[in-house]
């Protein structure tokens, strides 16, 4: 099969559906006591039975996480270029429809973004904009990432999925690493919440991966956005397949899975499955156990309280001190955000939570001289 869009075809949602919440007791304590999982085995975990174990994966996860980790916790933040966008999302605060201020950043503005971000500690960046090809499109990115480059050791891209070889472009531009989620794997939900644009094209989306491990990305990021669909398990059991299938095809790549739930924003939709803080730890462990060398990273969409509980059991990666909207860090006076952060914490007192739980920041973990 050419990319995971065509093997999704093969997959069945409501046979997926009905495995995942008739997975029994012995199943989870089955997929515990092997020593590597199967995507069976992961679906056990995450099922309504493996609520009950919750103690015994985070015991396993953290072990993993230690093991092949130690204590390192990477931190990255966002920095928002534009609120542009041509396309219309229900869930999405920057959704042409919605009625914000709109805001592209020019030279002068990312370069005063970029000193208050490095003022902060950062040296790892996650550059984001919205989805308008025209005028946030590769000519920006050709402009302005080799300036951004200069500021900082690391940079990932969370933009409007592209060709291959504009891909290939970005890497010889500077660009490390590109998050793309596919929002949800269920197919009459992704349409239902995407109203116009190109963002409606699900297998454009679904083969964007694809179209990074081809371009050589270092580092895919995956997830979709928890309480879309009306099946959050099914939705995050579609991301392990995808997980899988990218590490089979694409093994000179890394990747690492995010776990988004739908925060408040412009447009006000409300989740179509809610996820619980339990049920997301057992997500999170689950991964863990399925994937241990792979990259979990939890946001500040999550509360302080919640964030400082779960990153010591298996997350290897965090944002601290994010603000969502274009000019933030400089200039933090306009209301032009994607959603509302739970997190607001400075990055300081981020920064020691993790310090007290015996973990270690860590700003840049790699140079130039590595060959990126």
């Amino acid at each position: 099969m050419d990319t995971f869009s065509d093997y999704w075809q093969q997959l069945d949602w409501d046979d997926i559906t009905l495995k995942l919440n008739s997975k029994t007791n012995a199943d989870v304590e089955a997929a515990l006591n092997r020593h590597t999982l199967t995507l069976d085995d992961f679906m056990a975990l995450i099922s309504p039975a493996g609520r009950h174990y919750l103690e015994p994966m985070a015991q396993r996860a953290q072990q993993l996480t230690r093991q092949r980790f130690g204590n390192v916790v990477g931190l990255y933040v966002p920095l928002y270029l534009s609120n542009l966008c041509a396309n219309d999302c229900t869930y999405c605060g920057f959704s042409m429809s919605n009625a914000i201020k709109r805001k592209t950043l020019n030279e002068s503005e990312i370069i005063a973004e970029c000193n208050s971000i490095r003022q902060l500690g950062f040296d790892s960046l996650l550059l984001v904009t919205g989805e308008h090809q025209r005028k946030v499109g590769m000519d920006y990115f050709r402009q302005y990432i080799p300036l951004i480059r200069e500021n900082f050791s690391s940079l990932m891209m969370e933009v409007q999925p592209l060709a291959t070889e504009e891909y290939a472009e970005l890497k010889t531009l500077g660009i490390d690493g590109v998050m793309v989620y596919q929002e949800t794997y269920h197919e009459p939900t992704y349409q239902l919440h995407h109203l116009r644009g190109k963002k409606q094209d699900f297998h454009w989306r679904l083969q964007t991966p694809d179209r990074l491990g081809q371009a050589g990305i270092d580092k895919i990021g995956l997830g979709a956005l928890i309480g879309l669909s009306n099946q959050w398990r099914s939705d995050c059991y579609m991301v392990a397949e995808h997980l899988l299938f990218l590490q089979k095809r694409y093994w000179k790549s890394r990747y690492s899975i995010s776990f988004p739930r739908l925060r408040p924003c412009a447009g006000g939709l409300s989740p179509a499955s809610v996820m619980n803080e339990a049920e997301l730890v057992q997500l999170i462990c689950a991964f863990r156990i399925l994937a241990p060398d792979v990259e979990l990273s939890l946001s500040t969409r999550e509360s302080p309280y919640f964030r400082d509980n779960t990153v010591p059991l298996a997350i290897n990666n965090i944002s601290a001190g994010s603000k969502t909207q274009p000019g933030g860090y400089s200039d933090s006076h306009e209301e032009l955000e994607q959603f509302s952060p739970n997190d607001n914490r400075h990055v300081n007192d981020v920064i020691n939570a993790l310090k007290e739980r015996g973990l270690q920041p860590v700003w840049k973990d790699w140079d130039n001289y590595l060959g990126r």
